[in-house]
């Protein structure tokens, strides 16, 4: 089986003021002053060129999320990024992993994901985060409801997307009298569905009823093995029988001619990520009601880790950070497609405050160098995976 790379943006607001260090968060309450609306359309050009350059040098895939009220991401509405994308795009796949459906009107976000998928002849994947804790402080919705709404507006998703309408649903909190979709995908019976999560077992238990592929964001390496395999083993409960591909690995990848010319180059610009980017307090991290107690405690400890410190060998041995020559970061993306069971690479190299040349010299030593490598190999592991 085909070794399968992404290449993902967050599309960060990099134009920081000198002060910045002086909030506690760059996430929800930090002013919108600081927004400058000319330097960010400069950023919104330069980074949807990043975007079709990864198509052009052969990435399989181009990833697009959704944040809000933060530097960190300047993508509110990642359906638009993607209909930008799609008529320059011309091969890769394009995934929003994507919108908080319990943040949407439902039957809109479903019009609104068939629309890209008719416009890209069928090339969409889409992905259903339940949504950090931060996007609850911007949006009025109770976090206590969010992962019943959460489900209640994915069941409504599938069922504009698979069922001939008019149908209605009548639910706990959305109610459709006539759920009648006209606009419908043109992959049948929808596109591929992903769940995006930091490894609740709530989640785990959805994407495993659902069928759908999962992938897990800032956790261990040790931790996401877990989750891939307590995904496979709930999968096979409901009847469903999880693929190599449907389990998506995100890597902070970056290439140069030497080791110690990647970390060099790489190395401030990942603290950046950790620094300021994700800076933010325990407060918005989880909002009353968003997380039960045992996953509370869980998330604050991770929080305290990985928003808002950083230490490269820490970061590094504990998360899936590939940095170095094509020949140690292909033998690491091999090693770790074998042991998570996957054949599916979500590369992150975007990272930070990384300039122009460096996004583009890394696509393209990761495009050049580092896929074929890790595809000459990558039909055992995706054997062992299926095994």
């Amino acid at each position: 089986m085909t070794a399968r790379f992404n290449f993902m943006h967050f599309m960060p607001y990099v134009h920081l003021p000198e002060n910045h260090k002086d909030y506690k968060s760059l996430w929800v309450n930090f002013p919108n002053k600081y927004y400058d609306p000319h330097k960010a359309a400069a950023l919104y050009d330069r980074y949807l060129d990043e975007l079709v350059f990864a198509d052009k040098v052969g990435f399989d895939a181009i990833v697009v999320n959704e944040h809000h009220n933060t530097s960190y991401s300047m993508m509110p509405a990642p359906s638009l990024i993607a209909a930008n994308l799609i008529p320059r795009v011309q091969n890769a796949r394009i995934c929003v992993w994507g919108t908080p459906p319990n943040l949407e009107y439902p039957n809109r976000l479903a019009e609104e994901y068939a629309m890209l998928d008719v416009m890209s002849r069928g090339r969409l994947e889409v992905a259903f985060p339940l949504g950090t804790g931060m996007e609850y402080w911007a949006n009025p919705v109770n976090p206590s409801t969010a992962r019943e709404r959460h489900k209640e507006s994915i069941e409504i998703i599938l069922k504009a997307w698979t069922e001939d309408g008019p149908t209605s649903h009548y639910g706990d909190f959305y109610t459709y009298r006539f759920l009648n979709s006209w606009v419908r995908p043109m992959q049948q019976p929808h596109p591929p569905c992903y769940i995006v999560g930091t490894g609740s077992p709530e989640t785990i238990e959805l994407a495993a009823q659902l069928g759908f592929g999962y992938s897990a964001v800032f956790v261990t390496k040790a931790r996401a093995k877990e989750l891939n395999d307590n995904l496979r083993e709930r999968s096979a409960h409901y009847g469903h029988q999880i693929r190599p591909e449907q389990m998506p690995l995100g890597i902070m990848t970056y290439v140069a001619e030497t080791q110690e010319k990647a970390e060099q180059e790489f190395t401030d610009h990942m603290r950046f990520f950790f620094e300021d980017a994700l800076r933010t307090v325990p407060q918005f991290l989880a909002p009353p009601g968003y997380l039960s107690v045992e996953q509370l405690k869980a998330r604050a400890a991770v929080g305290d880790k990985m928003h808002g410190s950083f230490d490269f060998k820490m970061v590094s041995d504990a998360l899936f950070v590939a940095v170095g020559t094509a020949d140690h970061v292909a033998n690491l993306i091999g090693e770790w497609g074998e042991m998570m069971g996957t054949t599916h690479f979500n590369i992150q190299g975007a990272l930070g405050d990384m300039p122009h040349w460096k996004v583009m010299k890394n696509m393209q030593l990761i495009a050049e160098e580092v896929m074929p490598r890790v595809r000459g190999t990558a039909s055992s592991a995706g054997a062992m995976a299926a095994e």
